[in-house]
C-alpha cells in the first residue's frame, strides 16, 4: 500500500490504488500492439480513476495507428479522481467520455460488442465488506463461486463487452496465478478470452501497494501460438527488507503481539474452521478472514492489490485459498517453439553475475556493476531496462533500486479437465519440463497423500495468551505450553533461543477443543477476568457459541505430545524440523503430526523421508515450479496448499532409505554444513533421477 498515512488508509478503503505512469505506458503498449483496426477503436477502462491507462492507451494507440480515431470511455465512482481525469483531458485537448458511476451495476445495459479494447486497474475490495446479501448478489450475476474479491466480477463483465479479437490488458495482483482463490480469475481467463502474454511483476516493487502485481494480455476467442509467461524476482536477497514491509511472521509474538496486521502479507491458512459464508463476520480484530465449508481447509492468503475505485467501504481483503492441492502435476509435452511476439525463443541461459545472456531484449550491465545501483544511469534508466527485458526473447538480469532481479522467459502452461479449478498456473521451459517429468514419474505419493498439514494455533488476542516471560502469579503452569514460532525452526531441528509460552486453555486429552473449566483453575481465571473486555470483543468467537475466553484456533489438543514435523509459513528457504517436545506450534507456522502418518517407528521414517526431500535443493526447485508463490525478497509461502504438492519417492527404495538414514544423521549433529547439505541434495535427486 502506499505510505503516506491518511491517504495511504483511504486507498486501501477504497481498493483505490491508481497506476504508475510508467507501468501504465507498458500495459498499454502491450494491448495497442494487440490491436489491428481501420476504424474508431473504442477503449473502455472501467475502474479509471485519474485516467492514467486511458491517457496511455491513447499515446501507444497514436504510435501503432497513426490517425486512426480512438473513443475513451472510463467508469468511476471517486468524484475526486474523475475530477483529476477531466482536468487532464481538457488540458491534454484529449476527448472522453467520464462515467461517474458504478461499472458493474451499469455493465448489464451496455451494448454487447462496442469495444475494441478493456485496459483495466480493478479495485481490490473484500465484498464481505458490502455484506453477505451483496457478495451472494455479485456471484449469482457473474457466475462465480467461492470466495471472491471485486476483481472478479469486473473481468467478468468484460469479454461480452469486448468485440470478437478484442485485447484485454489487466493489472491485477499476481496471486490469482497460483492461489485456491484465484481459480475464478483463472477459469474466466481460460473461458471466453485466450491469455497471449503474461507477466508476473514479481518484487520489483513497480507498484505502490505492498503486493505483488501482475500484467495479463488476452484476446477474445482464440488466438495463435502460446502464452508468453515473463516472470521477474530478484535474484539474491541480500538487503534488509523494508521495516514498513515488514511480514507479521518476523514479529516476536512475546513483544509484538504476534497480531498479522501487516498489510502486504495476511496470516497463514486456517484450518479445521467451520464458519463463514460471505458475512463479513469474520475475525476482525486481527484482520482476517475466516473461510471454508465445514471439513475443508481453507486458508488465508496474502492481501489483494489494487484498483481505480471501490464500491464501498471495507479495508483491502484477504482472499481465502486452500484445501489440498492435486496429487499430480500434468505434463504435457512441450518443445522449442516460436511465440507469435517474435522469432524462435533461444533454450534459457544461466544467470550469473556477469554477462549479458544470448537473446536477451535488455543490457544487463550485470558485469560492468558493484551491487547496488548505477547512480550514472539512474531510476529512469533501471525502469527502461527492465521494460526493454520485458519485452525480450530470452532471460535476462536487470538492476532496480540496488538489487538485481532475474528476468525468466518461458510459456504459459494450465492444467486441464478437473485439475484445472484447483491448480495454479506456471511456467513452461524447455528442459526443465523434462525435468518435471521426471520426477513426477518417480513419485510414489505427495505430502498431502499422506498426512493433514495443518496450521499452528491463532488466538487472536496474542498480547494476552503468549509471552515470553509470565508473571507469577500469572496462571496455573499446567496451561502454559510451550510454543514454537518461525523464530524456532531450523533445518532438522528445533532450536528454542527463547521460550515463548502460550497459555492454553484447553483439555489435552480430548481430540477435538473443549475449554477447561476456569473454576478448577482459579489464578488463570484471575488473569483472564483482567483482560475480559480485549477478549470478549472478539465478537465473532462469542457469536459462533464458544467461550470468551478461547482462542481462535486451537487445533487438536490431543495432538500437541505427538512427534510432529513443524516449519514457518513464510520463509525463503525450506525448515522442516521435527520436534518431539510436546510444543504447542504457533499460527506463523504448520505443522503434520506423526499420528497421521501412523504414529509408530515407520512414522517417523516418513517423517525424515518428508523432511528430506522438503530441505533439499530439489524440494525448493519443485517448489518454484509447480507452486511459485514467492514473495518480497525471495521469501515464500509454505502452505497448505503448496506443501501437499511436494513429492516423495518409494519409501521401500533403497535410496529412499539412504535419505531417511541421512536425515537422522543430520538431525542429531549440532550444525549441518554445507557438505551435509550437498551430500542430502545429491541422494534426492537420485531418488527421483530416471
Amino acid at each position: 500500500m502506499g505510505r503516506d498515512g491518511a491517504g495511504a488508509r483511504e486507498r486501501k478503503r477504497h481498493g483505490r490504488h491508481y497506476t504508475p505512469a510508467t507501468l501504465a505506458g507498458f500495459l498499454a503498449g502491450r494491448v495497442a500492439a494487440r490491436i489491428d483496426s481501420t476504424g474508431p477503436v473504442r477503449v473502455l477502462d472501467p475502474a479509471c480513476g485519474s485516467g492514467e491507462l486511458l491517457f496511455a492507451i491513447r499515446n501507444a494507440l497514436a504510435g501503432r495507428l497513426p490517425g486512426a480515431p480512438v473513443e475513451l470511455v472510463g467508469y468511476d465512482l471517486d468524484p475526486a479522481g474523475l475530477a483529476l481525469a477531466r482536468r487532464r483531458a481538457a488540458g491534454a485537448g484529449v476527448e472522453a467520455e467520464w462515467r461517474q458511476s458504478d461499472f458493474l451495476a451499469d455493465c448489464a445495459g451496455l451494448p454487447a460488442e462496442s469495444f475494441d479494447a478493456v485496459i483495466a486497474n480493478p479495485p481490490y475490495v473484500r465484498t464481505q465488506q458490502l455484506g453477505g446479501a451483496a457478495a451472494q448478489a455479485l456471484r449469482g450475476q457473474f457466475g462465480l463461486r467461492g470466495r471472491i474479491d471485486l476483481t472478479h466480477p469486473f473481468v467478468a463483465a468484460l469479454p461480452r463487452l469486448m468485440v470478437p479479437g478484442g485485447v484485454l490488458g489487466l493489472l491485477c495482483a499476481n496471486r490469482f496465478l497460483t492461489t485456491k482463490a484465484g481459480a475464478n480469475l483463472r477459469a474466466l481467463l481460460l473461458a471466453d478470452l485466450t491469455p497471449v502474454e503474461l507477466y508476473d511483476l514479481g518484487d520489483t516493487k513497480l507498484f505502490e501497494a505492498a503486493v505483488l502485481p501482475a500484467v495479463t494480455i488476452a484476446v477474445r476467442g482464440a488466438a495463435r501460438g502460446e502464452c508468453r509467461y515473463v516472470s521477474v524476482y530478484e535474484e539474491e536477497a541480500g538487503i534488509a527488507p523494508d521495516p514498513e514491509l515488514a511480514d507479521p511472521a518476523t514479529l516476536d509474538p512475546a513483544v509484538a503481539g504476534g497480531e498479522f496486521t501487516a498489510p502486504e502479507i495476511a496470516g497463514p491458512e486456517i484450518a479445521d474452521v467451520g464458519i463463514v459464508g460471505g458475512t463479513g463476520g469474520g475475525p476482525g480484530i486481527a484482520g482476517f478472514e475466516v473461510a471454508g465449508e465445514k471439513g475443508a481447509d481453507p486458508g488465508i492468503a496474502g492481501v489483494g492489490i489494487v484498483g481505480g475505485s471501490g464500491r464501498g467501504p471495507g479495508t483491502a481483503g484477504l482472499e481465502v485459498a486452500g484445501e489440498k492441492g492435486a496429487v499430480q502435476t500434468v505434463l504435457s509435452s512441450r518443445r522449442d517453439r516460436s511465440l507469435e511476439t517474435g522469432p524462435t525463443r533461444p533454450a534459457p541461459q544461466r544467470r550469473g553475475a556477469g554477462g549479458r545472456p544470448a537473446g536477451s531484449g535488455a543490457d544487463t550491465r550485470a558485469g560492468k556493476r558493484a551491487r547496488g545501483a548505477d547512480s550514472g544511469a539512474g531510476a529512469a534508466n533501471e525502469e527502461r531496462e527492465l521494460f526493454a527485458a520485458l519485452d525480450g526473447i530470452g532471460d535476462a538480469t536487470v538492476w532496480r533500486q540496488g538489487r538485481r532481479f532475474a528476468v525468466t522467459v518461458g510459456e504459459l502452461a494450465t492444467e486441464s479437465g478437473a485439475a484445472a479449478a484447483t491448480v495454479g498456473w506456471r511456467m513452461s521451459r524447455v528442459g526443465h519440463d523434462d525435468w518435471l517429468r521426471g520426477v513426477a514419474e518417480r513419485m510414489w505419493r505427495t505430502f498431502g497423500d499422506l498426512g493433514r498439514i495443518r496450521v499452528g494455533i491463532k488466538t487472536n488476542a496474542d498480547k494476552v495468551f503468549i509471552a515470553a516471560h509470565w508473571g507469577d502469579p500469572a496462571a496455573e503452569p499446567e496451561l502454559l505450553r510451550d510454543l514454537i514460532t518461525h523464530h524456532d525452526l531450523r533445518p532438522w531441528r528445533i532450536d528454542r533461543s527463547r521460550r515463548t509460552r502460550v497459555l492454553y486453555p484447553y483439555d489435552l486429552t480430548r481430540t477435538h477443543r473443549v475449554p477447561v473449566d476456569l473454576a478448577r483453575y482459579p489464578r488463570t481465571a484471575a488473569y483472564l477476568e483482567q483482560h475480559r473486555e480485549v477478549l470478549a470483543a472478539r465478537g465473532y468467537l462469542t457469536g459462533a457459541g464458544r467461550e470468551w475466553f478461547e482462542h481462535w484456533v486451537p487445533q487438536r489438543p490431543h495432538l500437541w505430545r505427538t512427534p510432529k514435523v513443524v516449519f514457518p509459513d513464510i520463509s525463503d528457504r525450506p525448515r522442516f524440523a521435527l520436534d518431539r517436545s510436546g510444543a504447542v506450534v504457533n499460527g506463523d507456522c504448520y505443522w503434520i503430526s506423526l499420528a497421521d502418518l501412523g504414529g509408530d517407528a515407520g512414522a517417523e521414517d516418513m517423517a525424515c523421508l518428508m523432511m528430506g526431500v522438503a530441505n533439499s535443493s530439489l524440494g525448493l526447485r519443485y517448489y518454484d515450479a509447480v507452486c511459485g508463490n514467492r514473495l518480497y525478497s525471495g521469501r515464500r509461502r509454505w502452505i497448505t496448499q503448496y506443501v501437499s504438492r511436494l513429492p516423495l519417492p518409494d519409501p521401500g527404495t533403497p535410496a529412499a532409505s539412504a535419505i531417511v538414514r541421512r536425515v537422522r544423521e543430520l538431525a542429531a549433529e549440532p550444525e549441518c554444513g554445507s557438505a551435509g547439505q550437498a551430500e542430502l541434495d545429491e541422494m534426492v535427486n537420485r531418488a527421483f533421477a530416471r
